[in-house]
């Protein structure tokens, strides 16, 4: 269940938009900085350009700001989480093939946050250069970069409580900046009519192409998604209501300026242009802080991200921190430096702002499409009506296939950065994805009531040296009515392992976000009432997507909670020990799995377990790091992988003596010997 403070947060109030907006609109709300230059680029300033960018815009974030996201996807809550992979676990019974378009989604989202934070805090920056024009202005943001990331390991709880009233101070600006510039040319907001986005894009020479600088005032949609858990979907509808009035105001008042400046090409960024000059310290100081902000949000979403994809089995394991008692605020040390080094090459290898616009929108463009494509499958879930499903489908296919075609210009401009990094991390979770698969379809399951009364047998006998009072095995079944047949192999034949109880503890991720329940089941077939000495238990812990498998803990409340209900005795069984009522010992199993070398594997087969157990020794943490689990107490057991078996060779035994095939007497070659 959530928090009290998420739950207050959730319902709708000034406060609960007031956090939604500081938490979900930060990268969209920054957008004006740099949205009216792309557009314009290096192309001469005309009427028609003007009018339409401002038209282009205003219906770009009605149709797919307003109506897909905050009017639709918000629909699409997964126990109240949103985002690409909570809307996959939601629909991914539906069709195998759904993982595709969520990885990519995924792969997207991710390559998105380390070009915003670049881009975002780039543009409040080069606002320096109108006081100096000269200043060198990639150190100030890597800076920036750095300190932002070093942050992150000590939680932005207390910081975070600023982002709503900041976010508002900077909507506020914006919109007092453009109503000025506004009032100029008032006339401007005539291009709210659509035909002057159509005219743009069939009658100016490059309409179709500038559609790739409109896209990027709807960038940061994704995200009043993705933090649907964060603020609730009422909060976010009612603070986009603000928002976007805001937004439209300082894209009106910049698409005025450029009225003033027909005929030339862009003498200026239009967002800073609009600020009367004592205000410009003011603009560069709230634009900087903004960028932050918004830069804060992308980050803490690429956690949230590659977390769920973990527990969805899309990522390997990776250890995750919680510096802060917030729930959903979490740390990736491994992610959070990537992004950092990521985020500065960006900034030393374009340099400038303008340089990156050609970098932004392609990715994001893909998580859009893919987001449909799974939104689609959630309205037939929800048996929406086939005319009004199909109805939403093209209206939204033609739109973001537009702006991906427009895009596809900044390919070679930039765009293949992006690209580069999503292709990268898509195949990665496919490797991930596919080789649990295989592994998944090869594990061998035994039936384990069978070997019950085997565990009870071995129990008892004393011919064995004790392994432990309590031997736990990690198993990948959800199902106590069987296990994998390595586990059986590792307890009675590879080396028998004597112990008390028997303890077999799966992890099965559910759907929903952050379920934490767990089902017992005591296979002692010879039990007949209360404890006994001999157990064999079955544990499952039911974890939502979003949940960190903690085990040590988790395992002892088990095993605390089946104590207080007398089910099981955990006092140490050595007879030196029993007088002094000690608690048993406790020792964890784990396998570690490598690809064996006597396996004949399809080559398709062979290239994805060679990657995926290549990547997981340089990206994956270890079992017991990702669960929790006290080293001291954690025996971790190599069991090869034999996926194929080799066919039988052609060996042949002879059935001549092999001491009659030597060619002298054995008397000579031993006295040669001692020779």
């Amino acid at each position: 269940m959530p928090s009290n403070s998420s739950a207050h947060h959730q319902q709708v109030s000034a406060t609960g938009a007031l956090v939604a907006m500081g938490i979900v609109f930060g990268d969209i709300g920054t957008s004006p900085l740099y949205t009216i230059s792309a557009i314009v680029g290096e192309r001469t300033i005309d009427p028609l350009l003007a009018y339409g960018a401002l038209s282009a815009v205003f219906w770009t974030l009605t149709f797919l700001t307003t109506l897909k996201y905050v009017v639709i996807t918000l629909r699409a809550d997964n126990r109240g989480e949103g985002g690409i992979l909570a809307l996959y676990a939601l629909v991914r019974r539906r069709a195998r093939w759904l993982v595709f378009p969520a990885i990519i989604g995924a792969a997207s989202l991710f390559a998105d946050g380390l070009i915003t934070p670049s881009i975002s805090v780039s543009s409040a920056i080069e606002g320096l250069r109108i006081l100096s024009p000269h200043i060198p202005t990639v150190p100030l943001v890597v800076g920036i970069l750095v300190a932002l990331f070093a942050v992150q390991q000590f939680g932005t709880d207390k910081v975070g409580k600023a982002f709503g009233p900041i976010m508002l101070a900077w909507f506020v600006f914006i919109a007092g900046m453009g109503a000025l510039s506004l009032a100029r040319h008032p006339e401007i907001l005539a291009a709210l009519d659509p035909r002057y986005a159509v005219w743009l894009i069939t009658e100016h020479p490059e309409g179709f192409w500038i559609l790739g600088g409109v896209f990027l005032c709807t960038t940061g949609a994704e995200a009043l998604y993705s933090d649907l858990g964060h603020c609730g979907r009422g909060n976010i509808r009612l603070s986009w209501a603000v928002v976007k009035v805001c937004l439209l105001l300082s894209y009106a008042g910049q698409c005025a300026w450029l009225l003033d400046h027909v005929g030339s090409t862009l003498p200026a960024r239009p967002f800073y242009a609009i600020v009367p000059t004592p205000l410009i310290p003011l603009a560069i100081a709230i634009a900087t802080l903004a960028t932050i902000i918004a830069s804060q949000a992308l980050i803490s979403g690429s956690y949230t991200l590659v977390n769920e994809a973990m527990q969805l089995g899309l990522w390997f394991r990776t250890k995750v921190k919680y510096p802060t008692l917030i729930r959903g605020q979490l740390y990736i040390p491994r992610v959070n430096w990537a992004l950092m080094v990521g985020c500065i090459t960006v900034v030393l290898y374009f340099g400038d702002s303008t340089h990156m616009e050609a970098a932004y929108g392609l990715a994001i463009t893909l998580t859009m499409l893919m987001t449909s494509i799974l939104v689609t499958q959630y309205l037939l879930q929800q048996r929406v009506a086939l005319p009004l499903v199909v109805l939403i489908v093209l209206v939204f296919a033609a739109i973001e296939l537009s702006f991906l075609g427009s895009n596809l210009a900044k390919l070679f401009e930039g765009g293949w950065f992006t690209m580069a990094v999503a292709g990268t991390m898509a195949t990665v979770m496919y490797v991930v994805f596919r080789s649990k698969e295989i592994r998944s379809n090869l594990t061998e399951m035994v039936p384990l009531d069978v070997f019950v009364p085997v565990l009870e047998q071995l129990s008892r006998d004393e011919s064995i040296p004790k392994f432990a009072t309590h031997l736990v095995y990690l198993t990948a079944s959800s199902d106590p009515r069987q296990v994998e047949q390595i586990a059986i192999d590792s307890i009675i034949r590879r080396s028998p392992k004597r112990a008390n109880i028997y303890w077999f503890v799966n992890v099965n991720t559910v759907d929903e976000p952050y379920r934490m329940t767990y089902n017992v089941e005591i296979l002692d077939r010879l039990r007949r009432s209360g404890p006994s000495d001999i157990d064999v238990v079955f544990v499952r812990f039911n974890l939502g997507f979003r949940i960190e498998p903690r085990l040590n803990i988790m395992f002892r409340h088990v095993v605390e909670d089946m104590v207080r209900r007398k089910e099981i005795d955990i006092a140490s069984r050595y007879r030196s020990l029993e007088r002094l009522n000690q608690t048993g010992d406790f020792r964890f199993v784990i396998f570690q799995r490598f690809l064996s070398y006597d396996n004949e594997l399809p080559p398709r087969e062979r290239l994805i377990l060679n990657a995926y157990y290549f990547l997981s020794q340089r990206l994956a943490a270890s079992a017991e790091e990702y669960y929790g689990l006290d080293t001291s107490n954690v025996v971790v057991e190599k069991v090869p992988l034999v996926v194929m078996p080799p066919r039988r060779l052609p060996l042949v035994r002879e059935e001549q003596s092999l001491l009659s095939s030597l060619e002298y007497p054995v008397e000579l070659s031993a006295q040669e010997h001692r020779q």
